[in-house]
C-alpha cells in the first residue's frame, strides 16, 4: 500500500464544477486550500451576501485547522488527511416555510447520504451513530453538524461534516476514533468521495422537499426519510446510555426515533424516554457486535 502522505492529493475544484455545478447538480462548490471552519466561513459568507450563495452551495477544504463538533469539541487534522465540507440549504418544501421538523432532520440526511457514500463509494461497513455520527465497527469516521442562519424569507441551515481519510493510527484524534485509510477502504480519493457524496445529498434533500419536508412522507412513492435514517442507524437496538445536558443520564435500549429525529429508549421499567439532546455512548452488546 502507498504511504499516507502519498495518498494525500489535493481537492480538485474544477473537476467538481464540471460534474456538479454544470448539470445543475449542485448550485456553487468553492474549495479553499485552509480554513479554520467550513461552517463558520459559509454561514459568514451567506449573511454578508446571500444572493451569491443559493441551495445547494458547498465549501470545502482538505485542511480545517479549528473544525468544531458536537458540545464545541475542536479539532485539527494534518493537511489532506481528511475532508471538511459545508452545504448551505433553504428548505422551501412544496413552496412553503419549512418547518422546525424540515430543519431539526437536515443533519441526520446528510449523515446518512455520507454514510452511503462510505459503503458504496468507499466499501466500508459505516452505520449512524445518533444523532449524527458515522461509525466502522463502533469507530467513529466521521461526525456530522448543522447550524441555522437567519435570514429574510426564513433561516437557511449549514450543515458540515468530516470525515477522517488518510489518518494514520498515532494521527487520530482520540482512541474511538477511525479513518477510512485504516478500515481499509477501496478509495481514499477526497476528490471522488466528495463528489458521491454531494450527488447522494443532492438527491436525498430535493426527494425530502418533494415529500414536504415531513421525514414522515413518502419520498416519491419510496421509504421515507425516517426509514432510511433508521436503517443505516447502529444506535437503533442497541444498549445505550444517554448522557443529558442537564448532567442526568438514561440508560436503556434505543428502540426508534421520534417524528422530530429524538431517539427514543426505553429503560428497564418498560418507560420509553425522547431524547432530544445529549451524547449517547453504546454500551457493550450481549449480541457480541462490536464487544
Amino acid at each position: 500500500m502507498n504511504e499516507p502522505a502519498a495518498l494525500r492529493t489535493p481537492l480538485d475544484a474544477e473537476a467538481l464544477r464540471r460534474e456538479l455545478v454544470a448539470p445543475g447538480t449542485i448550485a456553487r462548490v468553492e474549495v479553499v486550500e485552509s480554513t479554520g471552519s467550513t461552517n463558520t466561513d459559509l454561514a459568514a459568507a451567506f449573511t454578508a451576501a446571500p444572493r451569491e450563495w443559493p441551495q445547494i452551495s458547498v465549501l470545502a477544504t482538505d485542511f480545517q485547522s479549528a473544525g468544531k463538533g458536537r458540545m464545541d469539541r475542536s479539532w485539527q487534522a494534518p493537511a489532506r488527511s481528511s475532508l471538511a465540507v459545508s452545504l448551505l440549504f433553504r428548505p422551501v418544501p412544496g413552496g412553503r416555510p419549512a418547518t422546525a421538523e424540515t430543519y431539526a432532520w437536515m443533519s441526520m440526511l446528510c449523515a446518512t447520504a455520507l454514510a452511503d457514500t462510505l459503503r458504496e463509494c468507499a466499501g466500508v461497513p459505516a452505520e449512524l451513530k445518533w444523532p449524527n455520527d458515522v461509525i466502522v465497527a463502533g469507530r467513529k469516521v466521521a461526525g456530522v453538524l448543522a447550524q441555522l442562519v437567519p435570514a429574510p424569507g426564513g433561516a437557511a441551515v449549514v450543515v458540515g461534516s468530516g470525515v477522517n481519510v488518510t489518518l494514520e493510527r498515532e494521527e487520530l484524534p482520540v482512541p474511538t476514533a477511525t479513518s477510512l485509510l485504516l478500515e481499509g477502504a477501496r478509495t481514499v480519493d477526497t476528490t471522488a468521495l466528495l463528489e458521491d457524496y454531494l450527488r447522494r445529498v443532492s438527491a436525498l434533500y430535493t426527494g425530502f422537499l418533494r415529500a414536504g419536508g415531513r421525514a414522515g412522507d413518502a419520498i416519491d412513492g419510496g421509504a421515507t426519510l425516517l426509514e432510511r435514517v433508521a436503517r443505516s442507524m447502529a444506535t437503533i437496538g442497541a444498549p445505550v446510555r444517554a448522557e443529558l445536558p442537564s448532567g442526568e443520564s438514561v440508560e436503556g435500549t434505543a428502540v426508534g426515533l421520534e417524528p422530530d429525529g429524538a431517539l427514543s429508549v426505553q429503560t428497564a421499567d418498560g418507560t420509553l424516554t425522547a431524547i432530544r439532546a445529549g451524547d449517547v455512548v453504546h454500551l457493550r452488546r450481549t449480541d457480541g457486535r462490536y464487544a
